[in-house]
């Protein structure tokens, strides 16, 4: 698709990736830039970004920001949430609720007010921001998988819905990047600005699925695999965790 003259809407971009995509979109010809945040005092002021108040499991907040942008021609379902808590711990249930509400249900409630305002805009685009922890599952961030796991289905259902008014669906992979959500990791992390690229030429090709780092596409490509072989790595390192 062609992003010069663009009109998108980034949630949650005010820090992080959702920076980084609200940077590299201006770069690629957007015109305007609708910045997402729970505060909006925190997006930065520069030319061509808009910030707005959106919290996306708050109903009023995306009903206000379907009124506020409704000439979008691009959603970018950015904003997430970690708890870092497992299906098993103490708070795993409450992790589990506040992972599914923002990750999945606030992707989920802002896709549905939008998808309208795609379709008399002229189809447009719509991107989840996923995970490559959406095909395979940490044990120690379990509910963080599950709920990219069901986003990631979600996505799929959205790109066979929504075909038919010329919106483009894509899902965009990666593991981990370079952020606050992030900061306590020790693997390898991908620089948000590399992320942000992979967006920009993924939506130039119209790629319904963006895998952003080589995690993402490793992950991918073993998903053949038998899952004994697919966690194997992944089984050592929580066993090796735990001892």
């Amino acid at each position: 698709m062609k992003l010069e003259g663009s009109i998108v809407l980034v949630t949650g971009a005010n820090r992080g990736l959702g920076l980084a995509f609200t940077d590299a979109l201006l770069a690629a010809g957007a015109a305007k830039v609708y910045a997402g945040a729970r505060d909006p005092a925190t997006v930065a002021a520069r030319p061509g970004v808009v910030p707005i108040a959106l919290d996306i499991t708050r109903p009023a907040d995306v009903a206000a920001a379907v009124e506020a942008a409704g000439d979008v021609t691009v959603l970018i379902n950015n904003a997430g949430v970690a708890t870092g808590t497992n299906v098993l711990s103490d708070d795993g249930l409450e992790g589990a609720r506040e992972e599914m509400e923002v990750n999945y249900f606030g992707h989920l409630a802002m896709s549905r007010a939008f998808a309208p305002v795609l379709a008399a805009n002229g189809g447009g685009a719509l991107v989840n921001v996923l995970s490559a922890l959406s095909w395979v599952a940490f044990p120690q961030y379990g509910n963080y998988c599950s709920a990219k796991s069901a986003t990631w289905s979600l996505t799929n259902s959205l790109r066979t819905l929504l075909r038919g008014q010329g919106t483009l669906v894509s899902g965009l992979h990666l593991g981990y990047a370079d952020t606050d959500m992030t900061a306590g990791v020790t693997a390898p992390k991908v620089a948000p600005a590399d992320v942000a690229a992979a967006l920009v030429a993924g939506l130039t090709a119209g790629d319904e699925e963006i895998l952003a780092d080589d995690t993402s596409r490793a992950v991918k490509s073993a998903l053949s695999s038998d899952l004994d072989v697919l966690y194997a790595d992944i089984q050592a390192g929580y066993d090796a965790a735990v001892a």
